[in-house]
């Protein structure tokens, strides 16, 4: 009989696509996991991975094997989840991923309050791009993710806790005293510095303005805002900042000036991602009350 241990193993390997290292992230020797796979494949017949000294390849009767493997193990996990849904909440850990571009300016304004409210709740945070990290919420490797909005998840169910609009910053030498709001229009494109391509907040951004990417044309491609920030203190260029970041990035920085983008808005929104089934949704939505009232303080 199959086990779930082998589509445990199986799993491993897909992700690794190396067995040695799937058995070091099992914690079983590499001889123990290769057995196990081996006698999968003959329990079912075919072969799911091709390997020799240089590289394992997935076979075409693999990969839908494995698929298969996936769901077994959401469902299993949502086994596991309704026998602790009767327990108080934020009994169990939880996996949250969140993107660069809101981790540093979100988290040291929730986390306190989720720490203060529910002291003994295990929460892991995990830090990636958008689209790994809604890889996996639909693999269940993780339990959910806090992403920007617009931005591809089908299939996939939303939570927004926070709506909000960029801001141009700059220099002050190089901003009118009495400017109070500016328009894509007014924006001086050459001097314009964003992110570097495959981060949302540049695409979102770009957005707000109604620009193309091809349009954004400097010598500067940053993957951090705090270097974007630093590079406007040099007078080398102007970018825009999400209001969530603002408090961060420019509060020591007197020779800034952030100026609010009169476009419509709102210019983003961040949300937690989950799987429709997903047995927690209790617990993240009260999450996503907190994130909505810290926010509401202390980013107006």
């Amino acid at each position: 009989m199959i086990s779930l241990k082998q589509l445990h193993y199986a799993l491993a390997v897909e992700k690794t696509l190396h067995f040695k290292k799937a058995a070091d992230a099992c914690n079983v020797s590499q001889s123990a996991l290769s057995t196990a796979i081996i006698e999968l494949e003959r329990q079912l017949g075919t072969t799911i991975f091709e390997r020799n000294n240089k590289q394992v390849l997935i076979t075409s009767n693999g990969q839908l094997i494995l698929n298969k493997a996936k769901m077994v193990k959401l469902e299993l996990d949502g086994l596991m989840q309704i026998s602790q849904s009767n327990k108080s909440a934020f009994i169990n850990p939880m996996t949250i991923g969140i993107i660069p571009t809101i981790g540093p300016y979100l988290l040291p304004k929730v986390l306190p309050e989720v720490r203060r409210q529910h002291p003994d709740f295990k929460l892991k945070i995990i830090e990636e791009q958008s689209h790994i990290l809604v890889d996996m919420v639909r693999n269940g490797d993780i339990d959910a993710a806090i992403l920007a909005l617009p931005f591809p998840i089908e299939g996939l169910m939303s939570f927004d806790f926070w709506q909000e609009d960029f801001y141009w910053v700059s220099h002050k030498d190089e901003c009118p005293s009495q400017l109070q709001e500016i328009t894509s229009e007014e924006l001086e494109l050459d001097k314009l510095m964003l992110l570097k391509d495959g981060h949302c907040l540049k695409d979102h951004a770009l957005a707000a303005c109604s620009l193309k990417n091809d349009k954004q044309d400097t010598d500067f491609d940053s993957a951090s805002l705090h270097t974007l920030i630093q590079m406007v203190a040099g007078k080398l260029g102007t970018t825009l900042v999400p209001q969530m970041a603002l408090d961060q990035l420019i509060h020591n920085e007197s020779e800034i000036r952030a100026i609010h983008l009169n476009e419509p808005g709102p210019h983003r929104t961040i949300a937690l991602i989950i799987r429709p089934n997903y047995v927690r949704t209790n617990e993240l939505t009260l999450l996503r009350d907190i994130f909505s009232e810290q926010l509401a303080i202390k980013c107006c």
